[in-house]
């Protein structure tokens, strides 16, 4: 009888289960008069659908925050455009076509909209209801602030219906070929955020479309509009007025020396062998043009104890434990523009004791800092980098002298522990892929000017100790922009006693992005 009765009990477990499947849309048991957005962009196969409660699951409306603003004249004429994540907290946003009325509502406006009896349909690329009265709109408050909602390019190419309709911030993006002083909006323009090259897109008639003074630097505040060319979904953005450019630099600060690896751990001991290799991106002659590097281990054995209250220039003279930070003076030597070269131990050895010599490779700088203090700071350590799971870095300078204030030109850091920022005092950042000065997204571009401080929170992994990783930074910077248009990632080579430098240099293998508008570009890789 037991077992009937637990059979009976499972079956009916497994019907409620299926109509959770079937239906998932209610809320606290009852079916919602609202179906998500995410739901609703789900039931278009390819062909038109007139909706209704049957086909809604129960649902006969929508609702959302509208992100549409017709004032700048910029967008599709009689679309109201609305948003919202009531699935699984992804943004999803929808057309309707009102006609006239659609230009009666403002950004912030929240809106419920009685759907069924319209037509799902996909017009000139666009993912629209239509057949929607006026009177089916109820705006039920106005004034919501719409957070910025950040978004690489790259994603959008890959998946460009995900994010039709919806608002976006493209951030940190420059035009891949820089504008003149007399360019204006109007047309096909390709932004680059440091993912991929995007279309930003200005009707004729838009308000704004004779207006020039484009920003080298800047956020893109625009909704995602889909074309269908060559039968694929082909994404633009279009901004609604010039309030939706948030600019962030006028002049390009191009680095004449970007960092693209480093050897933080070798097979064997690690004093004396490991390495930095750079990349510049002009011919630099450093008697003439002197840099620094300065590398930081903020492993617990590592002294000063507690913060860095000199930053970069913290450094150790202590007689034990190894220095916060170590630097090396660059003041000899030539490199050209493209050419790989290294900083770091004496013995110019790819992976340690008894492997293949790098001797013939370009040296600025090198010498034993297992026996050698820094070149101004830091006391001779057996390990520059962390081998703890603690935050180590390095960072290169303009000049010789490092203090608390100095930036750098480029940083990379690798791992999060240790004591790293409080207040004014921590590991200066400049600028980079990885890495801004201010917080990009907020409305008064607030300071955050040192590594885990405010956003800057991303850092390269801490790989397994005493196997040899060489960490290739392959990415693709543009000196003319200076700027990454394609972000740097971390590729781990496993390296042996023999193996050659051409595991470590050559041609970065970089994710291919698609240019939308086939524009060429100029990079370093």
């Amino acid at each position: 009888m037991k077992k009937i009765i637990f059979n009976s009990f499972l079956l009916l477990s497994m019907a409620f289960v299926w109509s959770g499947c079937e239906k998932q849309n209610y809320q606290g048991g009852d079916i919602s008069p609202y179906m998500p957005l995410f739901d609703l962009r789900n039931l278009y196969k390819g062909n038109d659908i007139t909706l209704s409660k049957d086909n809604m699951f129960g649902s006969d409306k929508i609702d959302g925050i509208v992100v549409s603003d017709h004032s700048g004249k910029n967008l599709p004429e009689g679309l109201l455009i609305i948003q919202q994540k009531r699935r699984l907290g992804l943004w999803r946003g929808i057309a309707i076509d009102l006609g006239t009325a659609a230009a009666n509502y403002v950004p912030g406006d929240s809106v419920q909209i009685a759907v069924a009896g319209g037509v799902l349909k996909r017009i000139d690329g666009m993912l629209e209801i239509t057949g929607v009265q006026a009177s089916a709109v109820t705006k039920v408050t106005s004034g919501i602030k719409i957070a910025p909602y950040r978004v690489a390019s790259s994603l959008i190419l890959a998946k460009p219906d995900d994010y039709e309709s919806v608002l976006v911030a493209i951030v940190k993006a420059g035009f891949s070929v820089p504008a003149t002083p007399t360019e204006t909006y109007a047309g096909d323009k390709l932004i680059n955020d440091g993912f991929g090259n995007f279309p930003l897109h200005t009707e004729p008639t838009a308000t704004f479309a004779g207006s020039t003074g484009l920003n080298f630097n800047a956020n893109y505040y625009g909704i995602i509009i889909n074309k269908i060319e060559d039968g694929k979904l082909k994404p633009r953005q279009q901004i609604r007025t010039l309030r939706d450019v948030k600019p962030l630099s006028s002049t390009p600060d191009i680095a004449s020396i970007i960092i693209s690896g480093f050897m933080a751990d070798v097979k064997g001991g690690d004093g004396n062998y490991e390495y930095m290799q750079f990349i510049a991106t002009k011919d630099i002659d450093f008697t003439k043009t002197p840099f620094s590097v300065v590398v930081t281990n903020n492993a617990g054995g590592s002294v000063p104890i507690g913060l860095p209250t000199l930053g970069w220039a913290t450094g150790s003279l202590a007689t034990s434990g190894n220095a916060r930070t170590y630097k090396f003076n660059l003041t000899s030597g030539t490199v050209k523009k493209g050419e790989f070269f290294y900083v770091g131990g004496s013995t110019k050895m790819i992976n340690g004791a008894l492997s293949t010599s790098m001797a013939s490779s370009k040296w600025i700088r090198a010498f034993d800092y297992s026996k050698i203090n820094g070149d101004g700071f830091g006391r001779a350590t057996s390990g520059l980098f962390a081998n703890s799971g603690n935050a180590s870095g390095f960072a290169v300078f303009e000049g010789l002298v490092i203090d608390k204030d100095k930036s750098p030109i480029d940083v990379v850091f690798i791992g999060t522990g240790g004591s790293m920022v409080s207040g004014t005092q921590g590991y200066r950042i400049t600028n980079t892929d990885f890495y801004d000065k201010v917080d990009v997204l907020s409305d008064d571009l607030t300071p955050q000017p040192f590594y885990k401080s405010g956003t800057n929170t991303m850092n390269f992994a801490y790989l397994t100790s005493d196997l040899g990783y060489f960490n290739k930074l392959g990415g693709e910077y543009d000196p003319s922009l200076g700027k990454w248009i394609k972000a740097r990632t971390q590729s781990p080579v496993l390296l042996t006693k023999e193996s050659p430098i051409t595991e470590i240099e050559g041609v970065y293998p970089i994710p291919t992005i698609e240019n939308p508008l086939g524009a060429p570009s100029t990079v370093v890789k």
